[in-house]
C-alpha cells in the first residue's frame, strides 16, 4: 500500500512527494500498519519504491506496546 502511495506522489517535485507520502501515512495510518512499514524498512526496505524509503524518516514510529502484568 505504501508503494501505490509512492506513486502518486512521484509525479510531484521529489521534496514535495516525500513529505506528501509521510503526510498522508502518518495522518491515515494506524499504528499496527506504521508497525509493519517499519518491519519492511527496518529489514532493507526490500521491495519499497525509493520514495517511499526515503520518507520513512519522516513518518511517526508507533509507540513500544508494553506488556502489563
Amino acid at each position: 500500500m505504501a508503494n501505490q502511495i509512492g506513486v502518486f506522489f512521484e509525479s510531484k517535485p521529489h521534496a514535495e512527494g516525500v513529505a506528501g507520502i509521510a503526510e498522508h501515512i502518518n495522518k491515515f495510518w494506524e499504528p499496527r500498519m506504521r508497525r509493519q512499514f517499519f518491519e519492511v524498512l527496518d529489514a532493507g526496505g526490500e521491495g519499497l519504491r525509493p520514495i517511499v524509503a526515503e520518507a520513512g524518516a519522516s513518518i511517526r514510529r508507533p509507540a513500544e506496546e508494553h506488556a502489563t502484568a
